[in-house]
């Protein structure tokens, strides 16, 4: 018997409630989904979308990410609020500050991903999440970053540029109906980065809601971390 891996549905995984402290004093409430029986082929630090307009730890790409990724992918997922950000793990200290001193936030992420020896760090930003990545990602041993729904509100266009400069993968996935940034505006404003990948996802929503879109995402964030992986099963065996 199996039943179809859809909506809420939790996989088998190893969960722990993590605790990240900031350079600044903070601490940021957090989640570590890893792989039930074995070390992360690689791993995946989250960051939500704007707090300001809901956007937490939980909202529901990042929270299918580290619910299915684990079991089907083999993939390490953290999840974390920012500062001043609240959701059913708790709420984070601090309040938020647009973007600034997020940056505190990130790095905090990744001194936990060191500290952890967690393979293979990639930064999985969405919405007001790839601001910060596409921001700060650059000053973090990672493999790369991918963008989804990026808005483009915070990160300048020097910010933007500045990975052409390295050698870590950008992977971009622009919803065609996108509410900030559709794909032919995005093509113009990505095109500073020769080597980034934008993937048009045609129908596609800035929220990216229904099961469709949901795999439609997942399976592009295994594509570019742990293609090996796909494609993705749709059912979990129950017994």
């Amino acid at each position: 018997m199996t039943i179809e891996i859809r909506g809420p549905l939790e996989l088998p995984a190893a969960r722990e409630d993590i605790a990240l402290q900031t350079a600044d004093g903070l601490t940021l409430v957090g989640e570590l989904a890893l792989p039930e029986a074995h070390t992360p082929v690689a791993t995946l630090v989250t960051l939500h979308p704007l707090p300001t307009a809901g956007g937490f730890m939980d909202s529901h790409i990042l929270r299918k990410a580290a619910a299915r990724l684990p079991a089907l992918a083999d993939l390490g997922v953290l999840r974390f609020n920012t500062r001043g950000t609240t959701s059913p793990r708790g709420t984070s200290d601090g309040a938020f500050d647009g973007g600034a001193a997020e940056q505190f936030d990130v790095a905090a992420a990744m001194d936990f991903v060191r500290e952890r020896a967690l393979p293979r760090p990639w930064l999985v930003g969405w919405s007001f999440g790839t601001e910060l990545a596409l921001k700060y990602g650059r000053e973090h041993d990672i493999e790369g970053i991918i963008l989804l729904s990026p808005p483009l509100h915070r990160a300048t266009e020097a910010e933007v540029a500045a990975w052409a400069e390295t050698d870590h993968e950008v992977v971009i996935l622009v919803p065609e109906l996108d509410d900030y940034l559709r794909p032919k505006e995005a093509a113009d404003r990505f095109a500073s980065i020769p080597h980034a990948r934008l993937i048009a996802v045609e129908g596609g929503k800035h929220l990216w809601v229904g099961e469709s879109q949901t795999r439609r995402v997942l399976t592009e964030i295994v594509a570019a971390v742990n293609p090996s992986a796909l494609p993705l099963a749709t059912h979990w065996p129950t017994d």
